[in-house]
């Protein structure tokens, strides 16, 4: 009589979005504050910054810039003003050059509050080709889930922990590291 062996988990193809110094092998909690101009600040519970964002608009435009604590470009995230798409597009640093784009969004849909995402990584040739990553939440709530690939793929997830107001505690955790560069 033979008995069965233990079988593994599929191992996770780690895919490169921004960087390696946002891995996060552990829980965190952060604290997330908002100010009258719409900008964020992202500390630890130490309050030690670790990320910026910054709006920066034009008359077609919707931005936001994310910074590092020293304010070093991290990304630029645009959405274009006055188009029914719901897609925002996603730029290395400061920059909105076509060349620099890391990923784009397109909402899937809404129903009451809740949001699902498509994710897809700017090497992708169509957008008729599946998406990257999938995130799924609810705004009101405060939370979302991050899936890589199908939704069998739990990569992150965050969760409002604490009062709301301009500020605000959220857990946010990694299931899976998901960066490569």
């Amino acid at each position: 009589m033979t008995m069965a062996q233990p079988v593994d988990e599929p191992a996770v193809t780690p895919v490169c979005v921004i960087g390696p110094e946002f891995i996060i092998p552990n829980p965190l909690e952060v604290i997330v504050e908002t100010n009258s101009k719409g900008s964020l600040l992202v500390t630890d519970i130490n309050h030690k910054v670790m990320l910026k964002a910054k709006e920066c608009n034009t008359i077609f435009h919707h931005q936001l810039l994310l910074l590092h604590a020293d304010d070093r470009p991290i990304a630029m995230v645009r959405d274009k003003l006055m188009s029914g798409h719901k897609q925002w597009k996603v730029y290395l640093g400061d920059s909105i050059a076509k060349s620099d784009m890391i990923f784009s969004t397109q909402a899937a849909h809404v129903v009451g509050s809740r949001t699902n995402v498509h994710v897809f990584l700017a090497n992708k040739k169509r957008k008729k080709d599946p998406w990257d990553f999938l995130i799924k939440g609810s705004w009101s709530k405060r939370n979302c889930t991050i899936y890589m690939g199908d939704v069998s793929n739990i990569i992150a997830q965050g969760n409002k922990n604490g009062s709301g107001g301009r500020r605000r505690l959220q857990d946010v955790s990694s299931i899976n590291d998901f960066i490569q560069c």
